[in-house]
C-alpha cells in the first residue's frame, strides 16, 4: 500500500519534518500529505511526522517532543523526526545497503537531529542545511502560503536527501575499487587507478607507503597526483621534482626526458602526459629524487 496518507504539523517548519516528509516520499510515492495540528485527524493518518506526541514506529508515528523525547544517538544527541524515520527507513531508502545509510546518517541526518534538537554545537559550522529550510517559510514581508511553501521546501530537501544517498554510494563503492589498487600495486608508493576513482580518505586509511597516484583523466591523458600528508593538507608526502614546477610541453619534456610530457602543476602535486607508460616513468623519476 503506497497511497498512505501522511500528517505532519501546519504552519512554521524546520529540516526536520521538511526532511522526513522527503524521505517518507522514498518509501510512499503516491502518499498524501496533510498539514495539521487537528488531534481527531492526526489519530487517523497512517503516518504521523514530528506531531501527535508519540513515538511508535511500529505504528509510524515519529514524533519527538513528549516528555522524555524518543531516545538519543550514543553521543547524547536526542532524535528529531527525521532522526527516528531514518532508523526505520533509511536502509530501505539506501536499497539495503547499510554503509551507505550509515554515510547519509552521519552526513546529513545527525546534523539535522542536532540543530532541531538544541545540541547546534554538534553541527558542521557555517550555513546550514536546516537553516535552508528554514528560509523557505514565508517572511513576515510575504502573503505566501505556508502549505506551498512547504512543499516546496519538500522538493528541495528529495533532491538533496536523493544526493546524499548517490554521494554516499559513490564513496562505499570508490573504498573497494582503491583498496584493490593498493592491494595490486606493483610498487606500494605507487598505486594505479584504472579510472578515476576518489581516493584520497581510502589511501590515507589504508596506506602509510602510498606516495602517488596515477590514473586516467577525463580527456584521456594520465595523471600522476601525491599523496598528502592528511586530507585537507597542503603538506604532500613527497612532492613531484621542484625542476618540473610549472613547466609544460617542450619545457617539461627536456626536463624529464618524457617526449609526451604535458604539465607539472606550480605547486607540485599533479603532472600530466599523454600515455600511461609516460606517467609512470613521471612516479620512477619522483620516487628516485
Amino acid at each position: 500500500m503506497t497511497d498512505k496518507i501522511i500528517a505532519t504539523h501546519n504552519g512554521n517548519y524546520h529540516a526536520d519534518d521538511v526532511f522526513s516528509i522527503a524521505a517518507l516520499k522514498f518509501i510512499y510515492p503516491s502518499s498524501t500529505l496533510i498539514r495539521t495540528r487537528d488531534q481527531d485527524v492526526i489519530a487517523k493518518a497512517d503516518v504521523v511526522v514530528d506531531v501527535g506526541g508519540e513515538h511508535d514506529p511500529d505504528r509510524d508515528r515519529f514524533d519527538h517532543h513528549q516528555r522524555g523525547g524518543a531516545g538519543e544517538r550514543e553521543n547524547g544527541i536526542p532524535y528529531s523526526s527525521f532522526g527516528l524515520i531514518w532508523q526505520k527507513y533509511g536502509l530501505e531508502i539506501c536499497q539495503g545497503n547499510q554503509d551507505v545509510a550509515n554515510g547519509v546518517d552521519s552526513g546529513l541526518v545527525s546534523n539535522i537531529d542536532a540543530i532541531d534538537c538544541g545540541h547546534a554545537e554538534a553541527a558542521t559550522k557555517g550555513i546550514t542545511l536546516s537553516q535552508t529550510i528554514s528560509m523557505f517559510n514565508p517572511t513576515w514581508q510575504e502573503e505566501g502560503s505556508f502549505d506551498a511553501c512547504f512543499d516546496e521546501a519538500v522538493e528541495f530537501a528529495s533532491r538533496v536527501l536523493a544526493r546524499f544517498v548517490a554521494s554516499a554510494n559513490g564513496g562505499i563503492s570508490a573504498k573497494a575499487i582503491v583498496a584493490k589498487a593498493i592491494d595490486d600495486a606493483e610498487d606500494p608508493r605507487v598505486i594505479v587507478l584504472e579510472k578515476y576513482t576518489p581516493w584520497k580518505k581510502t589511501v590515507l586509511a589504508l596506506s602509510e607507503e602510498a606516495l602517488y597516484m596515477v590514473y586516467p583523466s577525463q580527456t584521456g591523458q594520465w595523471r600522476i597526483q601525491t599523496v598528502p600528508v592528511e586530507k585537507d593538507s597542503f603538506e604532500d608526502r613527497k612532492s613531484l621534482p621542484k625542476s618540473w614546477a610549472g613547466l609544460s610541453d617542450d619545457a617539461l619534456q627536456e626536463v624529464t626526458g618524457i617526449d609526451d610530457a604535458m604539465f607539472c602543476h606550480n605547486g607540485l602535486f599533479i603532472a600530466g602526459a599523454e600515455s600511461f607508460e609516460s606517467t609512470m616513468k613521471m612516479a620512477v623519476i619522483a620516487l628516485q629524487e
